[in-house]
């Protein structure tokens, strides 16, 4: 078997539906000997800070809260949340969890901007083998089906939800290929230039026989296509971006929430005079 230089791949990070932003009010254990308050440590960014001491059972708490918010489409903290927890980006080694999050937002960001765009033009469903087979990829990632269900429910999601998820990154992935793909052209100089510089070079290192460019060039296209189209993407989405209004609040501490929440109602319509 060939030994070949890693291919870039298309990201396969999945962003979540925005969902509503929870406040609710949660009684603290009672506490049977009060002790001295402790000065709160501060927040870690992208995160939600708890409450501490028993003031917590008069405030009401913040159950999610907005990280970023790309064209008026909020992204919240559950989003990223669940993108971790379901294995969905994976941290660097030696990478800061802070740096790692913030990362993932970026992410999230960007595939936000790639969805209003498909959706803006419209796009087919992808067929139902693909979403079975990408599923699969995420199920082999835990233990076993226990451990993915255990997962997704702590997430509040199941696995239709899940399915869901996939069909529409596919959707956004196939778009792009639709759309970018055809720009990429991959020239017979650009494949004996890779076969000379990068693969000749690499499976001698590694000690393996070099085989003739007419038997790898097929493979060596598909490497080279594989890289440039990333490479439009990645241009493509800095245009997405700047015409977009993204607002990012990663680093910003969550403000106090109200003590009270008030209740609106309509008053009701005058009578009609008789």
């Amino acid at each position: 078997m060939l030994a070949w230089p890693p291919m870039f791949r298309l990201r396969t990070l999945l962003p979540l539906a925005p969902l509503l932003v929870l406040l609710a009010a949660v009684p603290a254990p009672a506490w049977q000997k009060p002790a001295a308050p402790r000065p709160p440590n501060p927040p870690k960014p992208g995160t939600v800070p708890r409450p501490v001491g028993p003031s917590a059972a008069q405030e009401p708490q913040l159950r999610d809260r907005v990280l970023a918010v790309v064209d008026e489409d909020p992204i919240l903290q559950s989003d990223l949340d669940r993108v971790v927890a379901l294995g969905l980006a994976q941290s660097k080694p030696g990478e800061d969890p802070t740096v790692f999050r913030r990362r993932v937002l970026d992410q999230l960001i960007e595939e936000r901007l790639r969805f209003h765009e498909m959706d803006r033009f419209g796009f087919e469903q992808v067929p139902v083998e693909d979403v079975d087979a990408h599923v699969a990829e995420i199920r082999a990632r835990f233990k076993d089906d226990a451990a993915l269900q255990k997962a997704l429910k702590e997430q509040g999601m199941t696995l239709k939800d899940l399915r869901q998820l996939v069909a529409r990154q596919l959707m956004v992935l196939a778009y792009v290929d639709e759309q970018l793909g055809p720009r990429v052209f991959v020239s017979l100089d650009d494949i004996n230039n890779y076969y000379r510089t990068v693969l000749t070079p690499q499976m001698q290192k590694q000690g393996q026989q070099v085989p003739p460019v007419e038997d790898v060039r097929d493979q060596i296209r598909a490497v080279l296509r594989e890289q440039r189209l990333n490479e439009a993407i990645g241009k493509w989405t800095e245009e997405l971006r700047r015409k977009a209004d993204v607002q990012v609040y990663f680093d910003q501490p969550a403000g106090k929430l109200p003590p009270v929440v008030k209740k609106i109602t309509t008053p009701p319509a005058p009578s009609k005079p008789a």
